[in-house]
């Protein structure tokens, strides 16, 4: 173990931005904006049932165990090593398969800037994505101060500044007297759950508010982790919450339901958003700030699973050439490997005639991935309060362990909710379609949620290096 104090190098400030980075992207605010007015009871219900839960049990994981390494030291110090590294392993594998759609949306947002046909050319969608995601990857190599403010500057040019004007212009169409596009009244707050397509977006927006867990793999470089740990937590919670559900709102207000689900793209709502104000001259600026946006996001996710699987590296998990890190502490040999990895998947590009069904099915891949992840995250929660009873934990659920349990089972009935519905196949396929579906998404999980066992059973002791995790 080294005897040299760790430089803490990110602030209260930092840290919340990295969080907003990880799960606000303005992008897809037009998404909720179709179900009006009730969109605010989706993000409600998603915070009661998801997103508070992961908050609380977040930062009392996180002051109890501030070590680098996040959910897999919590899941190692609950379940063990076996339950730890499947854990950090989904929540690093699900972002692999997730980057090139992310940053196949930047290539064809920034098309629109200067020339929307390009969104359609393979070539160019493939440059970018390779462009952006080594020059994020390079960029990141220099530490965590420099990838800080890489994800504090792109989430207030990206989602802050643009999210707040999009809230100003959504009530200044009410204070002006001009009629809503949704009828904002309580009898419109509740939607109707008759339909399967409400059960998705309810499903879609619990999970799009995942990832601040995230952060945890960072407390180690947190200025007094104990105590500023839950303050970004806290004020990351309220920008995400507030820009999400308000902004998606304010759309909602000014453009019409059809206009919004028409649209081939996020962009083109913005449009309409922007020319009922007459400032169609803005739309190329908001799409380089939705650029700006995602770039952050991805900057944030690149580093983030990753420094969690280094953690899991060193303690055995991995062989010894994805244990090296740079003097800036950073994993350069699993960042390397993971950009050779994106780089393979992103020339699906190429290969494939329906991009979008295919993408359709593994973004869904990855989210039932994840879920599997939050399942044993919320299970470790539970487990810590007993097994580790004497862990000081500057941070607590409250309402001591009857709190623990709502929170956890909270958390655990929306992913067991998720998880069901993802199995569901959307209904625009045919009989044959969602047998294969289906049997894609088992397939598929039991590859990568088995992986890890098998590295886990194949493991060598010489893998295993003294570090300070």
């Amino acid at each position: 173990m080294s005897s040299s104090p760790k430089k803490r190098v990110i602030s209260v400030f930092m840290l919340a931005m990295i969080n907003v980075a990880a799960i606000c992207n303005i992008a897809n605010l037009p998404l909720t904006a179709q179900k009006g007015f009730s969109l605010l009871f989706y993000y409600a219900v998603a915070s009661i049932l998801f997103f508070i839960p992961c908050a609380l049990i977040s930062a009392e994981l996180a002051t109890g165990w501030p070590q680098r390494g996040g959910v897999y030291i919590w899941v190692r110090e609950a379940l063990g090593d076996k339950a730890s590294f499947v854990a950090i392993w989904l929540q690093w594998i699900e972002n692999v398969v997730w980057y090139p759609t992310i940053l196949s949306f930047i290539a064809a947002t920034f098309a629109y800037v200067f020339n929307p046909a390009l969104s359609e050319n393979k070539f160019y969608i493939l440059s970018v994505i390779l462009s952006v995601y080594w020059i994020v990857t390079l960029l990141n190599l220099f530490g965590m101060k420099i990838s800080g403010w890489i994800s504090s500057f792109c989430v207030m040019v990206g989602t802050i500044i643009p999210g707040s004007i999009i809230i100003l212009l959504g009530l200044s169409w009410i204070l002006l007297g001009r009629t809503p596009e949704t009828t904002i009244s309580f009898s419109n707050l509740i939607p109707s759950f008759g339909s399967f397509e409400n059960f998705s977006i309810l499903a879609a927006v619990l999970f799009a508010f995942s990832g601040l867990e995230m952060s945890a793999v960072h407390a180690a470089e947190v200025e007094n982790p104990q105590k500023n740990y839950p303050k970004a937590i806290l004020l990351s919670a309220i920008i995400i919450f507030v820009i999400t559900s308000f902004a998606a709102l304010s759309i909602a207000i000014v453009v019409p339901p059809e206009k919004i689900e028409l649209a081939s793209g996020s962009i083109e709502a913005f449009r309409y958003f922007l020319d009922a104000y007459n400032l169609s001259w803005a739309v190329p600026i908001v799409a380089i700030m939705m650029v700006i946006g995602s770039m952050g996001m991805v900057s944030t996710w690149i580093v983030g699973p990753t420094k969690g699987l280094l953690a899991t590296a060193q303690h055995g998990e991995l062989p010894p050439f994805l244990q090296k890190t740079n003097k800036n502490r950073m994993p350069t040999h699993l960042l390397i490997t993971q950009g050779c990895i994106v780089t393979a998947l992103a020339f699906v590009f190429l290969f494939m005639p329906n991009i979008s069904t295919a993408y359709r099915i593994l973004l869904l891949l990855t989210s039932q991935l994840y879920i599997i992840m939050y399942l044993l995250m919320f299970i470790s929660a539970i487990v810590l309060r007993y097994k580790k009873p004497d862990v000081e934990r500057t941070f607590r659920v409250p309402f001591n362990n009857v709190g623990m349990w709502i929170a956890a089972l909270f958390g655990l009935f929306a992913c067991g909710f998720g998880l069901i519905l993802g199995f569901i196949p959307p209904k625009d396929l045919d009989k044959a379609q969602s047998f294969n579906y289906i049997i894609f998404l088992i397939i598929g999980i039991v590859i990568f949620a088995g992986l890890p066992l098998l590295i886990h059973r194949l493991r060598k002791p010489s893998w295993h290096v003294m570090k300070d995790l």
